[in-house]
């Protein structure tokens, strides 16, 4: 199968970007703790960008919803090539083609590349027939060529310095070579990992020219924990008792708000991720509405949502609300709370199955070419699904105590796992590889492509 070409401006800068930058690519994350970073202040929000409540995330290859958003009331639209993207030759295709209809919108544009750990196996990026297109770059050349006046961008899963300088540098060379004053691409940073959260002023001062806020992803941001918190002797809680009303979790949220208040930067909450029952859809945007409450007062300004009938109740929200701003906190205090996850418990078995069965659900979805399903009332992404498989590998790790008796082994796992999907399907496969791994591994969708290609073992974590 002939690769995929990008338009003829886009495969041009793509080309540029990965003989530039394919060498330092190569040797990220970097280091994980920051030096210390000069007094600085963020740049300013984009025009039109301000006071702004509710932006509508759309996965970039759903041309339908792209169109239906294009027609709602968002105050903003956020083009998604990351979580809710599943990266199939077909997907890749409808979302580069789909650039120039959303950019002949009038609505506020932002986009989400995807992260940098993603390898882009569909497209030729310029470079020796051998070569790895990088996906973050192939997709910031598509996102910058598709009109003159280019999208604010989404950064996602920042863990190092080393990467928020190759995002800026990255962005500087594309703006050289189409002729755009330096800084003219604007960007909000997401804060997703837990190395990311320890060093969100040195992130922000990384891209301070150019960078105006900072976005909190609550479920990477776990998923990155448990990743962290590793072989601890007892169980990290299911996701159901990790909400926002949780120390651990109030703390993350105020580590964000704290650098934001310092560098006068804007703070943009997390997505609202609930499907309402057609029936009875109030109580869904009663509890959207609350949460996204509790965020104004907080600080933050403005937030996703996932469909459109979510955006009134995610505007509501940050209405009239107000914020005091948040007294200093020793950071050694700010990382015991980090830290201090709710006392392991037996798990339920309900609880186990449920976290298997979303992994398979999204695992499954994703090889079919969906980037998210809804599942219990909840739309599922690449987020969410990280979070179980991360949790299942780290309850396998730790043998987690059960309700009624016993522990989970790996054994015990698999025959959860077997009765819900066969070990002949592809994600089953995918969550033993995942679940099964010494370590645990780092990001399902490269994990993927190297079980396709017939790896014999899986990269593991690099942040312990």
């Amino acid at each position: 199968m002939t690769a995929l070409l990008l338009s003829p401006p886009a495969q041009k800068l793509a080309a540029r970007l990965h003989d530039s930058l394919r060498a330092r690519w190569a040797t990220l994350p970097g280091e994980v703790a920051a030096a210390p970073v000069p007094d600085y202040v963020a740049a300013p929000v984009p025009a039109d960008l301000r006071g702004r409540r509710a932006e509508l995330i759309v996965e970039a290859s759903d041309l339908a919803a792209l169109q239906s958003a294009l027609t709602s009331d968002a105050d903003a639209l956020v083009l998604d090539f990351d979580d809710t993207f599943s990266p199939t030759r077909a997907n890749v295709k409808a979302a580069y083609d789909a650039l120039p209809l959303a950019a002949a919108s009038t609505k506020p544009l932002l986009a989400r590349p995807r992260a940098l750990y993603a390898v882009e196996e569909h497209l030729d990026s310029g470079g020796p027939a051998t070569a790895t297109a990088i996906a973050a770059l192939c997709d910031l050349a598509a996102i910058l060529t598709a009109r003159p006046q280019p999208f604010h961008l989404y950064i996602p899963k920042l863990e190092t310095v080393a990467q928020a300088q190759f995002w800026n540098d990255a962005l500087l060379l594309a703006e050289q070579e189409l002729g755009l004053a330096p800084h003219t691409v604007r960007v909000c940073l997401q804060i997703e990992t837990f190395s990311g959260v320890l060093n969100a002023d040195a992130l922000l001062f990384a891209l301070h020219e150019r960078a105006y806020g900072l976005n909190a992803g609550r479920w990477d941001y776990v998923f990155s924990l448990v990743k962290s918190v590793g072989r601890t002797p007892g169980a990290v809680p299911p996701r159901a008792d990790l909400g926002m009303d949780v120390d651990a979790m109030r703390a993350y949220a105020e580590v964000l708000m704290r650098v934001c208040q310092r560098r006068n930067a804007e703070a943009i909450g997390g997505s609202a991720a609930v499907a309402p029952d057609p029936a009875h859809p109030q109580p869904a945007l009663d509890a959207v509405q609350a949460d996204k409450r509790r965020e104004a007062e907080q600080g933050f300004t403005a937030a996703w949502a996932g469909l459109p009938a979510l955006l009134p109740a995610v505007r509501a929200g940050f209405e009239g609300a107000a914020a005091a701003p948040l007294p200093h906190e020793a950071p050694e205090v700010t990382l015991a709370r980090l830290l201090n996850l709710p006392a392991p418990r037996p798990l339920p078995l309900a609880v186990l199955q449920d976290t298997i069965g979303l992994a398979l659900d999204v695992f499954g979805a994703w090889y079919d070419g969906r980037g998210v399903v809804v599942r219990g009332g909840r739309i599922e992404d690449t987020a969410t699904a990280e979070l179980a498989r991360a949790q299942v590998w780290q309850w396998v790790q730790c043998g987690a105590a059960l309700e009624g008796g016993g522990r989970l082994t790996a054994e015990r796992y698999t025959q959860e796992r077997r009765a819900q999907c066969p070990d002949s399907a592809p994600a089953a496969r995918l969550l033993d590889a995942l679940v099964l791994a010494e370590r645990c591994p780092e990001y399902f969708p490269r994990v993927a492509q190297l079980l396709a290609s017939g790896a014999a073992a899986v990269p593991e974590t690099r942040i312990r």
